[in-house]
């Protein structure tokens, strides 16, 4: 593996949920310097949008997360129960694994206030509905999904030759129609 230039880096994860549960966690990244694209697209994402309000990820009042990430949902956020998970559970997961990618060494610790990340996060509409929705589950889920999507996108995986191999075995979750 190469050693990133943290110019622009993309990364994607999917950790499945507990059964009887809507936690799948989907999240999408890119993370790179400030001063570059990542830092220009972060900028503008500080605009709010209806239903896709962009919050950064806390680790609680006053506990801002570096390198500053920046969670926007990826489905139009309708109820306050919802929005209270994305702002909650969600965001705390989202700030955790970012501190512990940190203390790991796989985000540069001297490179933390020149970085910045860009997360989409998945919010089952559902979540809201299930009477027993877990949210111990939901938080492993983002955990462990954004933990992955950033080592990913640090180390520029799939690679090209994998993703060239596996062309023709590896089909799309929700591929019914080949």
């Amino acid at each position: 593996m190469t050693q990133p230039d943290y110019l622009f880096h993309a990364g994607e994860a999917t950790v499945f949920a507990a059964e009887g549960q809507f936690t799948d966690a989907m999240p999408e990244v890119l993370i790179g310097r400030t001063s570059g694209p990542v830092g220009q697209a972060f900028a503008n994402m500080m605009a709010q949008t209806k239903g896709h309000t962009a919050m950064f990820a806390i680790r609680a009042c006053n506990q801002l997360v570096r390198p500053a990430t920046i969670m926007v949902p990826k489905v139009t956020l309708k109820d306050s129960a919802n929005i209270e998970l994305f702002g909650g559970v969600v965001q705390s997961a989202t700030a955790d694994a970012v501190v512990d990618l940190v203390s790991e060494g796989v985000i540069p610790r001297d490179l933390v206030n020149e970085l910045c990340i860009i997360s989409l996060v998945w919010i089952d509409p559902r979540c809201a509905q299930v009477p027993q929705l877990s949210k111990r589950d939901m938080y492993r889920t983002n955990y462990e999904a954004t933990k992955l999507a950033i080592r990913r996108a640090l180390a520029n995986e799939p690679s090209v030759d994998e993703l060239i191999a596996k062309r023709h075995t590896v089909r799309h979750d929700m591929d019914d129609w080949s």
